[in-house]
């Protein structure tokens, strides 16, 4: 089986870090956690990694743009987002569940992950994490959630 660096964010994502899991877990617990699902060291590594990476870009609180200008996606994100992605970036931008920062955010941990190219359902657990991850998100978050694991989407105007 070959593991990516987001199968490993997605098994944390979902026996880890719910609002019912043990906050008070350390990276080592969590590795060995990983260990013993069967995931390699090194994927571990870069997953972690990543975490640490998208904790050190938290946008300041207050200073996020809702009119910014317009993203103009070039060479690796063109290849690595297909035209789904990118609308579905568009989309949540304008109906302000992502912020300029907040998708900026979400396009570089989109570009950090080990895979030529992303899934609409991939770039939906990126913009998961990242929600997740931004004080102040919380409505955003749980409506994402929401259109992540309703049986019907809401449907896109």
């Amino acid at each position: 089986m070959k593991e990516s660096i987001l199968d490993v964010l997605l098994y944390l994502f979902e026996h880890y870090f719910t609002d019912d899991a043990d906050p008070v877990r350390d990276r080592d617990s969590l590795q060995n956690g990983l260990i013993q699902a069967g995931f390699s060291p090194a994927e571990i590594s870069k997953a972690f990694d990543w975490l640490d990476a998208l904790a050190e870009q938290r946008p300041l609180a207050g200073t996020a743009r809702s009119d910014g200008p317009t993203r103009v996606y070039f060479g690796a994100e063109l290849d690595k987002l297909d035209v789904e992605c990118r609308g579905f970036l568009l989309f949540l931008e304008q109906h302000g569940i992502l912020d300029a920062d907040q998708r900026e955010l979400v396009l570089d941990r989109a570009m950090a992950l080990d895979q030529d190219e992303l899934d609409l359902d991939d770039l939906k657990w990126v913009v998961l994490m990242v929600l997740f991850n931004q004080p102040g998100s919380e409505a955003a978050y749980a409506w994402m959630e929401t259109q992540m694991f309703a049986d019907e989407p809401e449907p896109v105007h």
